[in-house]
């Protein structure tokens, strides 16, 4: 029997973790869209509606089913606004290891969002589902990204060297691919040690390039 992760829910004192909805394709499609969301992923560019809804009625509760992962919605507990979404990936159940990556929208950077979504996702990943490490992977050039993962508390464990395309914008407006670095991270669960603390202190922090 394949083993799968619960079609549940995640809360923080601002956020609401959730499976994806057919309403939220509109706003889906709006953050894949952003210039930086395109840049450091792999993301097709431009990114349609049908796209969006393929992912949110199809490919994200295919993904959980399989055994691969599970795609969270990230939105804000007062206004319910899609503010970004966090996924685990490479899920492998015997090592109980999985994969995270997260993308906030343009307009909701700058509020801690990713860091206080992805270790929401930690804590229910090692405590509830008792899984012993999670694995990040940030671009080189992204900087912000990895002060999200120093910020929830991963440990940098080396670099993948030419592992990933990000993108540049060309001067007619187009996309050119670049080859570059991958550094991976890892978080274990006593890493998490004094982590909320860390976050309560640096709640003022801004992180406007994250992806």
């Amino acid at each position: 029997m394949t083993s799968t992760f619960p079609d549940t829910s995640i809360s923080t004192d601002r956020l609401v973790l959730r499976p994806f909805e057919e309403a939220d394709v509109p706003s889906l499609a709006a953050m894949m869209n952003d210039e930086l969301v395109a840049a450091w992923t792999a993301i097709p560019q431009p990114y349609t509606e049908d796209a969006a809804r393929r992912w949110t009625t199809e490919s994200a509760r295919a993904e959980r089913t399989a055994g691969h992962g599970i795609d969270f919605a990230v939105t804000e507990f007062l206004t319910q606004r899609l503010v970004g979404v966090v996924q685990l990936r490479n899920t492998d159940w015997r090592i109980r290891s999985s994969e995270i990556s997260y993308v906030v929208a343009s307009w909701a950077r700058g509020e801690g969002y990713a860091s206080e979504a992805s270790l929401a996702v930690a804590h229910w990943l090692f405590h509830d589902r008792k899984f012993e490490r999670i694995e990040l992977r940030t671009a080189a050039g992204n900087t912000a990204s990895q002060q999200v993962a120093q910020k929830i508390g991963c440990i940098s464990e080396g670099v993948l060297r030419n592992a990933f395309i990000a993108r540049s914008r060309t001067e007619d407006g187009g996309w050119t691919d670049i080859r570059t670095d991958l550094i991976v991270w890892s978080l274990l669960p006593e890493d998490l040690e004094g982590v909320p603390g860390r976050l309560a202190d640096a709640n003022g922090f801004s992180y406007p390039e994250w992806n």
